[in-house]
């Protein structure tokens, strides 16, 4: 009769026969089912990057929503039907632009191509964010591969999961927080706002009828306000006029993002509670003065951020097209 300590330990290798998901996850996922991976999805976001300059800011954001619902897994991607409200169709991914979704198309048509039915929507997100976060001036980091693509999305998800241009940075840091995210971590990841831009809806408030002292919120740099007011004064007719969120190099992933905060020049209401904030303004001004520091720390997060609540083995599949599950 084995004994308990035997009994034990052949427990203890059962389980370890078991790895967790993150585990299954490696940056050399695909080298021997897909070895052509790396340079299809370089040529791919490269091509598009340079024929749509906005395209990177808008599949970081696309990375960043899909992500914050459910976990890294595609979910983003998938189209309403008839049965199904989709993420993509929630009020705030309605401003996530064409031209990020059409990149990943793009990608897995290429990839379906050379290796079909290998390479998930959710790892191709991944990489994208990852190489043109690279290709505009950011850091480079390693992109563990191997996601599976979720098998829901729903819009009713979305709310709660994703912070709002209009929120109370309490709210932004106890959502990020109940995702594992610190606070300094969270200011790394908003450092995003570097690149792309916000409609004029997400920070009119800021510029008309701010309160019954000022019409423009007096935190916004004077100048800034008023050209900001010319920029937005029909957008309640024409909703899809918008600002850079960084004024100053609105092309460039670099640290002036958090200079402009300094300066009064923080886009949105979220933005510039940052440099006020006790528990924000030392990472603010640390970035600010250190750019190594910022890309450092923003690197860290990306990588944190991409194995979020991932899926792996059943839990998940690699869908034919990214934009419907293989049951449809």
């Amino acid at each position: 009769m084995a004994s308990p300590g035997h009994n034990l330990l052949i427990l203890l290798l059962f389980f370890m026969s078991f790895p967790c998901s993150k585990s299954r996850l490696s940056v050399d996922y695909y080298n021997k089912t897909c070895p052509q991976f790396a340079s299809i999805m370089e040529q791919i976001v490269s091509d598009k990057q340079i024929a749509s300059p906005t395209t990177a800011a808008g599949v970081l954001r696309l990375f960043f929503h899909d992500c914050m619902v459910e976990g890294c897994d595609g979910s983003l991607l998938i189209t309403s039907t008839s049965f199904n409200k989709a993420e993509r169709d929630a009020d705030i991914d309605q401003s996530i632009p064409g031209d990020a979704y059409d990149l990943v198309t793009r990608a897995k048509t290429a990839l379906e191509l050379q290796c079909p039915g290998i390479v998930s929507c959710a790892d191709i997100l991944a990489t994208a964010a990852r190489n043109l976060v690279t290709m505009v001036g950011g850091p480079y980091y390693h992109v563990r591969l191997g996601r599976k693509d979720g098998l829901v999305s729903n819009a009713s998800l979305v709310q709660g999961n994703i912070a709002q241009p209009t929120m109370p940075l309490s709210d932004i840091i106890s959502l990020f927080y109940s995702k594992g995210f610190s606070v300094q971590e969270m200011v790394a990841l908003v450092g995003a706002h570097t690149i792309g831009f916000s409609h004029c809806k997400e920070f009119s408030n800021r510029l008309f009828n701010f309160s019954k002292t000022s019409e423009t919120d007096p935190a916004y740099n004077p100048k800034y306000a008023e050209g900001l007011r010319k920029l937005c004064a029909n957008y309640t007719k024409d909703p899809t006029m918008s600002a850079y969120n960084d004024v100053m190099t609105p092309g460039k992933f670099d640290n002036m993002y958090y200079k402009n905060l300094q300066r009064g020049l923080g886009l949105l209401s979220t933005d510039q509670a940052l440099s006020v904030d006790r528990r924000t303004k030392p990472f603010v001004d640390l970035y600010a003065a250190n750019e190594t520091a910022f890309f450092e720390a923003f690197a860290h997060g990306m990588e944190k951020v991409s194995i979020y609540k991932i899926k792996t083995g059943k839990k998940g599949e690699v869908r034919h097209r990214c934009d419907q599950f293989n049951a449809a």
